[in-house]
Formats: structure tokens, C-alpha cells, sequence
């Protein structure tokens, strides 16, 4: 029997690419990406010939089963997604869940998320705290943002530049505006930056200037 291997990606910076991420890259006899396209970019970096094919939100659901048969015959499969550890907030859930029900060894390795490093520079209570990922775009968002509301623990949540300005005003309205809150926007990149203050001032913060790039709110709890 084989092995499933989920192996992070840099969330920016190619440095941060471990020895042993390539080194399992190199070795596996398959790379399920999540766009192969993204994915040749890095391979090519790091001097990795191994194939390649598509496993995404969109086709992960008829493939998984497949993959577990591949694997149980004997291949090892590594899964990458466009950046990070797979799973989180991207494909890699459902072939996990499936490789541990056939009693296929799973190895994830250590590596790149965005949150980590988002939580620690945010300066708030980070030894306990929830991940929250993308917020419901419309059912049961007001739902859970009520909940959210009483919640004591620090708030971990990823969002796109064009929605921030909503989620911002959301916490405003639903946290008050004088929660204190902090954006890290591009982490590792050239352009990285963490905006910090109350949910209003980095609303008017925002506001004045678009963002752009890969976003995460860190929101302390309610005291």
C-alpha cells in the first residue's frame, strides 16, 4: 500500500519551501494540484519532473475515490494546493477523510499558513483562539456573526480584497466599533503589511485605500 503525503506550499516567498517538501515532491509518483498551471510555476523552481493532474473543489468529489484505489495499489500520492497546507480553507479534506476511513497513511508535513503568522503579529491572546476561515457569503452569515458576537476566544478569519470592506463593516455593526482588530495583507510578499486598531479604524483605514492581495482579519474576543 502506498501513502498519501499533504505537502504546504509557500504562501509567497519561495524561500520558505522546505527540503523535505521537495524532497517528498521529487520522490512521490504522482502531484494532485489544485491549478496545475500555479503548481508547474513552482515544480519548475524547485527542478520537480513529477507528474502532475487536477484534483480541485470542482472535481474532488468523483476523483477521490480513484485516487484511494491508486494509492491502496501502491503509489504515493502527494497533494499540493496554490498555496499552504492543503485542507485548509482548500481542497484535501475529503481525500484525507477518505485515506484514513481505507487505512492509508496520511503525512503532513509542516509548512506555510497564512493564519499562524497573522495570529502572532496581531499582538492579541494567541493560547487560545478559533478558526473561523471564510466567513457564509449570505445564508447564515448574520447567523453566525451574532454568535460570533459573544465569543471570548481570538477570531481568525480569511477574506478577499473586494469583500473586506463588507466583512469590516459587519464587524462594526455586529461587534462594535471599538473591537480591535488586525488585517495582515500579503504575508511573506514583497508588499506584506499588518494594519492595526479598532474595527473602525481600520474600516476608515481601508476605506481610503483598497486592499489588495491575500487577506486575514485577527479579531480579539469579547472581553
Amino acid at each position: 500500500m502506498g501513502k498519501l503525503f499533504l505537502v504546504p506550499t509557500p504562501i509567497g516567498n519561495l524561500d520558505d519551501m522546505t527540503f523535505r517538501a521537495v524532497k517528498v515532491l521529487k520522490e512521490v509518483d504522482t502531484i494532485l494540484a489544485e491549478d496545475t498551471r500555479n503548481s508547474g510555476k513552482l515544480l519548475k523552481h524547485f527542478e520537480i519532473g513529477t507528474h502532475m493532474q487536477s484534483h480541485h473543489m470542482h472535481n474532488e468529489h468523483k476523483t477521490v475515490d480513484h485516487i484511494v484505489e491508486r494509492i491502496k495499489g501502491g503509489e504515493n500520492i502527494a497533494l499540493i494546493s496554490d498555496a499552504g497546507t492543503p485542507a485548509i480553507s482548500d481542497p484535501g479534506f475529503l481525500l484525507t477523510r477518505a485515506c484514513v476511513e481505507a487505512g492509508i497513511e496520511v503525512d503532513c508535513l509542516p509548512g506555510a499558513t497564512a493564519f499562524v503568522p497573522a495570529l502572532v503579529n496581531s499582538g492579541f491572546p494567541n493560547d487560545k483562539f478559533i478558526f473561523e476561515g471564510f466567513l457564509p457569503v449570505k445564508k447564515g452569515r448574520q447567523t453566525r456573526l451574532n454568535l460570533l458576537a459573544e465569543e471570548t476566544r481570538t477570531m481568525i478569519f480569511y477574506e478577499s480584497p473586494h469583500k473586506l470592506l463588507k466583512t469590516l463593516k459587519h464587524f462594526v455593526e455586529y461587534f462594535g466599533d471599538d473591537r480591535p482588530v488586525s488585517v495582515s495583507r500579503e504575508i511573506t510578499k514583497l508588499h506584506e503589511e499588518t494594519i492595526r486598531g479598532t474595527a473602525a479604524e481600520v474600516l476608515k483605514h481601508y476605506t481610503q485605500k483598497p486592499p489588495k492581495g491575500e487577506i486575514v482579519i485577527v479579531v480579539k474576543g469579547k472581553a
